[in-house]
């Protein structure tokens, strides 16, 4: 084929070739695809309401085509303007859009399915020229999936009203996806969010934006509805302008963490839904019981797929001591057979970096490790925007290679010792993607499995990937999943919950809850301090801090003073500042790796207690109740009662939500894992104070997690009186620690807390703003409620599945066969 890299090999006669061996080579045709390319005169607009739309005035991007590096066609630089144009017709769409039945979404997502079927050798070579990657991996890989995702999800579209009930879809999308698998990663955000009844707008990344022009193209020949899919091009910039539009109630983000973070700044405070996809440093564990054999083409897998410009590549090589050596000089002779070349070429492993910059960078993290004394062994690559693939060996754990994502071909293997060893090192990264493990010992695999942190453990294989099982990351990987039934919970909403859509409060973030103030003595005490008239006073009742299973007094040693319905002085409480914050939080994180290791029937044993000691005390929380609210003896019962319920209702769900097999098309089995997200902040609201409070901290410790609760910030006594409970009904120290004071003043160094995992905030709006935005820091999760009130009484609003979503992290281990039966 005129002008690949194959072009210029000698040829040879057949007898030759038998005699070497040699590959190809196989070159690809690309003559349909210039053809699609000569249709649009190698210029395209934006694809809006199923119509191309190119406004006068734009500024135009030239796609290159990496591996050639000659132009491929010129795509428009949206405006502001454009952004509001796809938007509206995205929202308009969205009216009938999300009143089809689910089986008429599902014959769409078919019909679209279908046609890419037809039209999938088209979109395998538009991917290889523009992206650089090889036609082997987007025939065989991206383009399988892309059709694999719109069946599986069109079967959901199908099942939406027996399987999601409770559910509602959010509205318009906003899809933001990388360069790296510009089609593949497309699809595992519009799938599911057509499938649940949203409409969609697509901002491809600026290398890589032909693909999903051409797949717009195919939705409106599959007869896909004005307006339910557009896709609009332009810088990052734009992507912003997508993110924080009015109307965009849902932001998708597949990308590096660094503008994750800035999308979670951008769109804190404003109700929108997101999920995150970020950066990956993820480890390849390859025991001495592996079959090194099979284990090195695991890692040729794991960092030379797509070269290694793969979020979830397998870039740490974690070796057992025992046969590092051997295991390397493995490695090294394998990728001596590794071929780099022209992407259309059939026979080549690997293909082009995206764009010099890329390449510029992998090269200078490569230079710095050999600067710094490491061996660095490559092999050969074509001049151009090509990179070799990379060995880095005689690192240390703190060196930049080993710590931050390269996103290029460069693997960096260290020994370990022991299995412990190899956790420890496995996990000590700020990334949790994926990891894979290599051993014969499945026992073994299935336990270091448990202990990785990360959202994909691949067990004696690694990049494997299907639409059944969700893909996602733990820590600053990010949050949500795509895939998956897990990954359909972002796309939808609860149905009673109207529509999140809030101007952002303007504050000052640095000064927001930074105050630390406590109350003077009260002049007003209440029979509750001093008791009756002419009687003897009151034995003081002191209500102090709560965490690692005892009583604290506050650090600051001041108190607030709590009132009553009546505006009297009720009872003094501690003050806690960012020191408290810290002794609980250190005691949490101590207390959660046991708790979770707990059976759910010994947790679910536990809650039980819970309710039957809290029950025993009725009369004492209704006479709280009474005090502090000013409510009737009967609608303080109801409250005591329904939390007795709830604790009921979580107590049954502790050994109810473990997971599931996903039935992906691997010969083997994928195991769902629901795991506990880690340490939980929970800020409660003033309504309903003991309701709140149980409903809010019950899903999460049921679910293996440990929690620093603040109870309500105007009666957190009914809360502060489960001490005792607690005390008495064997929960162990540390899972449950409750902080007093102010909300805004504990949530705000909680939230910046890095071992926190997570922030549930029910306060004001400019609260839930403050807790979205700084959990930038290291991508917690948040759950807030942007200052709006909820029915604690309600079933639908104070229980059930989306409490199950916030309360765990999905975890998939992908589990091989094949000893007997041929994969």
């Amino acid at each position: 084929m005129a002008g690949t890299l194959s072009e210029g090999r000698e040829k040879k006669t057949i007898a030759e070739i038998f005699e070497t061996m040699e590959y190809g080579p196989a070159p690809e045709d690309d003559k349909v695809a210039k053809a699609w390319l000569d249709d649009h005169e190698q210029r395209f607009g934006h694809f809006i309401n199923n119509k191309w739309v190119a406004p006068e005035g734009r500024n135009y991007y030239e796609t290159k085509d990496p591996c050639r590096g000659t132009v491929l066609a010129s795509t428009i630089q949206g405006t502001q303007e454009d952004v509001d144009q796809a938007v509206a017709a995205a929202k308009e769409a969205q009216k009938s859009w999300s009143q089809l039945s689910g089986h008429a979404r599902a014959r769409y997502l078919y019909s679209v399915a279908r046609h890419v079927q037809k039209h999938a050798r088209l979109l395998a070579v538009v991917e290889a020229l523009d992206n650089g990657k090889t036609i082997r991996e987007t025939r065989d890989c991206d383009v399988p999936l892309v059709v694999r995702h719109l069946y599986y999800h069109a079967g959901w579209a199908q099942l939406m009203d027996d399987e999601m009930k409770g559910w509602k879809p959010v509205g318009v999308v906003g899809a933001i996806v990388p360069w790296n698998f510009p089609l593949m990663l497309m699809a595992w955000k519009v799938c599911p969010a057509l499938a649940m009844g949203n409409t969609v707008v697509l901002k491809p990344a600026t290398y890589t934006r032909l693909s999903a022009l051409l797949f717009a193209e195919i939705c409106a020949e599959a007869g896909l509805p004005a307006g339910v899919f557009n896709v609009i091009t332009g810088g990052g910039a734009m992507g912003s302008m997508l993110a924080t539009h009015a109307d965009v109630d849902k932001v998708a983000f597949t990308g590096s963490t660094e503008v994750g973070q800035i999308l979670r700044r951008a769109t804190a405070g404003t109700g929108k839904k997101l999920s995150l996809e970020l950066g990956g440093k993820s480890p390849v564990i390859i025991f001495e019981n592996a079959d090194l054999d099979s284990a090195v083409e695991g890692v040729i897998d794991a960092i030379w797929f797509n070269q290694g410009q793969v979020c979830s590549a397998g870039s740490r090589l974690l070796v057992q001591q025992s046969v590092y050596e051997r295991f390397i000089e493995k490695i090294k002779l394998r990728m001596k057979t590794l071929r780099v070349g022209s992407s259309l070429d059939k026979v080549m492993d690997m293909g082009a970096i995206v764009d010099d910059s890329q390449k510029k960078s992998v090269a200078e993290y490569v230079e710095e490790a050999r600067q710094e004394g490491a061996e660095v062994y490559q092999i050969e690559a074509p001049s151009g925007c090509f990179y070799p693939p990379t060995l880095i060996t005689g690192v240390g754990t703190v060196s930049r290679v080993v710590v931050e994502e390269i996103f290029g071909p460069v693997l960096v293997a260290m020994p370990f010792r022991t299995a412990k060893e190899a956790i420890a090192l496995a996990n000590n990264t700020i990334y949790g993607l994926g990891s894979s493990v290599f051993t014969e010992q499945m026992t073994l695999a299935i336990e270091t499995a448990k202990m990785l942190k990360a959202g994909a453990v691949w067990i004696n294989c690694h990049n494997m990937f299907d639409a059944a099982a969700g893909f996602g990351g733990y820590k600053q990987s990010g949050y949500g999943r795509d895939g998956g039934k897990e990954g359909l919970f972002e796309y939808v909403k609860p149905l009673w919950q109207e529509r999140l859509s809030f101007k952002v409060p303007q504050f000052d973030l640095s000064k927001f809850g930074a105050g630390y103030m406590a109350d003077r003595p009260a002049l007003n005490p209440s029979q509750h301090i001093v008791g009756s008239p002419g009687d003897l006073p009151k034995v003081d009742r002191t209500y102090k801090l709560y965490y690692g299973g005892a009583q604290k007094r506050p650090d600051g040693n001041y108190s607030r003073v709590v009132k009553d319905a009546k505006g009297e002085a009720y009872a003094l409480v501690g003050e806690s500042n960012r020191k408290d914050v810290r002794n609980a939080v250190e005691v949490a994180g101590k207390a959660q790796p046991g708790w979770d290791k707990r059976s759910g029937f010994n947790r679910s044993q536990i809650l039980f207690y819970l309710a039957e000691n809290l029950e025993q005390r009725l009369d004492e929380f209704v006479q709280q109740l009474v005090d502090v609210m000013g409510t009737t003896e009967e609608e303080a019962k109801e409250e005591v009662m329904a939390a007795i319920a709830r604790l009921f209702y979580w107590a049954s769900y502790c050994d109810k939500h473990g997971g599931a097999v996903q039935e992906t098309q691997l010969y083997g089995t994928v195991l769902r894992i629901h795991e506990p997200v880690g340490v939980i902040g929970i800020a409660c609201p003033d309504e309903s104070p003991l309701l709140a409070f149980v409903s809010l901290v019950a899903p999460a410790i049921a679910r293996g997690n440990s929690v620093v609760a603040i109870p309500s910030e105007k009666h957190p006594t009914p809360a502060l009186a489960l001490y005792q409970v607690l005390e008495t009904s064997d929960l162990p120290g540390g899972v449950l620690n409750i902080l007093t004071g102010s909300r805004d003043h504990i949530s705000k160094y909680l939230t910046e807390h890095q071992d926190i995992q997570a922030m549930w905030y029910f306060g004001s709006l400019e609260g839930s703003a403050f807790v979205e935005h700084t959990s930038a820091v290291n991508v917690k999760r948040t759950w807030v409620n942007y200052g709006k009130t909820r029915d604690w009484l309600n079933k639908q609003q104070s229980q059930g599945e989306e409490f199950l979503y916030q309360a765990v992290q999905v975890k998939n281990v992908w589990l091989t066969m094949g000893d007997i039966f041929a994969n």
